[in-house]
C-alpha cells in the first residue's frame, strides 16, 4: 500500500527491529535518551527510515518541509538519521540544534523555510527528567522555541518523536488518538501568538514497554546477519 505522497507502506521488519530496541532501551528506566539505539549504525539507520515513513502515514512528504530541527542534544543524532535517509531518497533537508545557552539555533539558516522539531522521546517524565524544550504539560519551553523559530523567519510544520505518550494527550479533543497523532498548542511569548502544532509519535510508551524479553529476543534473533564487510541488509 502507499501514502498520498507515493511511499510504500512501512516496512513491518524495519519497524519491529526498532521497536525492539527501543523496548531495551528503556527497559526498567524511568527515562532515556536512546542513545545505545540512535548512536548504533543499524539503529540510527532505522531511526531514519522509520521515521520518514511513519512521518509519510501521518501525511507528510518529504517536500513539506526544508529543514530538521534537533530539540535537545538528544536528538542530534535522529536529525542527522533522517537528512541521511532523505537524501537517499533525493532530498535535500538541512539540520539544526536549538542552542539552549543563547536563545537561538546553532546550524545553517533556516530563515522562511518549513522546519520539524523533533526529539528522542516527549512526554511527561522527558520534560521533568531532561533539559527538553518541549513542555507537554504547559508549554512554556516550547512557546520560547516557537518564538526563536518565528524570529528567524520561519516556520513549524510539527514536531515528532521516536517516543511519545498516548495517555498525555487522553483528554485532548483536537488529538487523533487513532493515528497516533496529536496537537500542541505553542505560544510566542514575545507577540503572544498561539499556534496548534501537529505532534506524531512514532511509539508509544506504554506500548514499548508491553513487549515481553521473549519477543525481543526472538526479533533479535531475526536480524539480519553481518557482511563479510561487517554490514548488515536494512529491509528496503
Amino acid at each position: 500500500m502507499k501514502s498520498k505522497h507515493g511511499s510504500e507502506a512501512l516496512s513491518d521488519d524495519s519497524r519491529t527491529i526498532l521497536a525492539t530496541k527501543l523496548a531495551q532501551s528503556i527497559e526498567g528506566k524511568a527515562f532515556s535518551e536512546l542513545a545505545d539505539v540512535t548512536f548504533e549504525h543499524r539503529g540510527a539507520m532505522l531511526v531514519g527510515k522509520v521515521l520518514i515513513e511513519s512521518l509519510q502515514q501521518r501525511g507528510y512528504g518529504l517536500s513539506d518541509f526544508d529543514a530538521v530541527g534537533a530539540l535537545t542534544s538528544a536528538a542530534v543524532p535522529i536529525v542527522d538519521a533522517i537528512i541521511h535517509a532523505a537524501n537517499a531518497q533525493g532530498a535535500a533537508l538541512n539540520a539544526f540544534v536549538m542552542d539552549f545557552v543563547y536563545p537561538s539555533i546553532k546550524g545553517p539558516s533556516i530563515a522562511g523555510e518549513r522546519v520539524l522539531l523533533v526529539d528522542s522521546w516527549l512526554s511527561e517524565k522527558s520534560y521533568i527528567q531532561t533539559s527538553s524544550l518541549v513542555t507537554l504539560r504547559d508549554g512554556n519551553e516550547l512557546g520560547l522555541d516557537f518564538g526563536i523559530i518565528a524570529k528567524e523567519g520561519a516556520t513549524v510544520v510539527a514536531i515528532a518523536s521516536l517516543i511519545g505518550s498516548r495517555r498525555q494527550f487522553e483528554h485532548s479533543p483536537k488529538s487523533e488518538s487513532s493515528s497516533q497523532t496529536f496537537t500542541i498548542e505553542a505560544v510566542n511569548p514575545t507577540t503572544q501568538e498561539r499556534a496548534q502544532i501537529p505532534f506524531v509519535m512514532v511509539f508509544d510508551e506504554d506500548a514499548l514497554r508491553l513487549m515481553s524479553p521473549a519477543d525481543a529476543a526472538t526479533t533479535a534473533e531475526s536480524e539480519p546477519a553481518e557482511s563479510e564487510h561487517g554490514t548488515k541488509d536494512v529491509q528496503a
